[in-house]
């Protein structure tokens, strides 16, 4: 079974791809089921509906600073649903893009919205953001690294609606070179436990390929310790911002994961995981 449980469509702010072109695509390739999975992160993004109500000079400038136009994403996302009913099964999530401040939000928008299934990311840490540099800025890798997995932990103590955790080791797309594991290890096991205490799951991101990460992302000694500390839930995505990158790699870490000793990925339904033989 082909699935990719990370596809980013136009209703995300960066990306401009459009959703019945991205179901189309996926039939053509074959791929048994997608889930749309488009940004929320507030602290850095604002509601469609606030933006509608910002002046005429404030929504230039926040334009292209939204989060998913939830009610118009959810309407095309039904109607390809019934569309394309026996030819691919779509299902319909967000990524969130969380932190410590901002979980009373999430927590509001999952409960006016059915999900079938969520991804927990941390793509900044005091609503300074990791691909502008603004983050990492005055701080040495060992200390934004140390900042940037305790911002994961705290949040999952806290916010519990989700399904996994989005590209956990994120931050290593922002480092000239590789940052130890080794040097992080003690705070990702932690994560790592939190994660399994909770039965929440991980995703194995294939966007590594993409950015020329050197290993998988989760690397793969985050996917063996996952494993050895009775870890099951994966989930594997693409993370998608244009048709071209639908399922790339997938099948690849598909073998990956069975060479690591995994047996199952997963999907999910309503936010319930069902296990997929590798």
């Amino acid at each position: 079974m082909l699935a990719d449980y990370h596809v980013h469509t136009a209703f995300s702010d960066d990306s401009e791809a459009v959703m019945e072109d991205v179901v189309q695509e996926a039939i053509y390739l074959q791929i048994d089921e997608i889930c749309f999975t488009d940004h929320v992160d507030y602290g850095v993004k604002m509601d469609h509906t606030l933006f509608r109500c910002k002046s005429a000079a404030q929504q230039r400038k926040f334009k292209k600073r939204l989060n998913t136009d939830y009610p118009n994403y959810f309407k095309e996302a039904y109607r390809l649903q019934q569309k394309y009913e026996g030819k691919i099964r779509i299902k319909i999530g967000l990524e969130f893009g969380i932190q410590q401040h901002t979980t009373d939000l999430f927590q509001k928008l999952f409960d006016s919205y059915p999900l079938d299934f969520v991804i927990l990311s941390c793509h900044q840490v005091e609503d300074k953001e990791f691909w502008t540099n603004e983050f990492q800025q005055g701080m040495s890798a060992a200390e934004y690294n140390a900042r940037y997995y305790q911002e994961i932990y705290e949040c999952i103590c806290k916010y519990k609606d989700y399904s996994v955790l989005g590209h956990l080791d994120m931050i290593q797309r922002y480092h000239k070179t590789r940052f130890p594991f080794e040097r992080s290890e003690e705070i990702i096991e932690r994560i790592l436990a939190q994660v399994i205490k909770d039965k929440k799951g991980i995703e194995v991101n294939t966007s590594s390929f993409r950015y020329g990460l050197s290993d998988l992302m989760r690397e793969q000694k985050i996917l063996r310790m996952y494993r050895d500390m009775g870890g099951t839930i994966i989930t594997l995505g693409s993370d998608c911002h244009n048709k071209a990158n639908l399922a790339a790699q997938i099948p690849y870490v598909k073998e990956k994961l069975k060479g690591l000793g995994f047996k199952y990925f997963c999907t999910f339904v309503k936010m319930a995981p069902v296990f997929r033989k590798l």
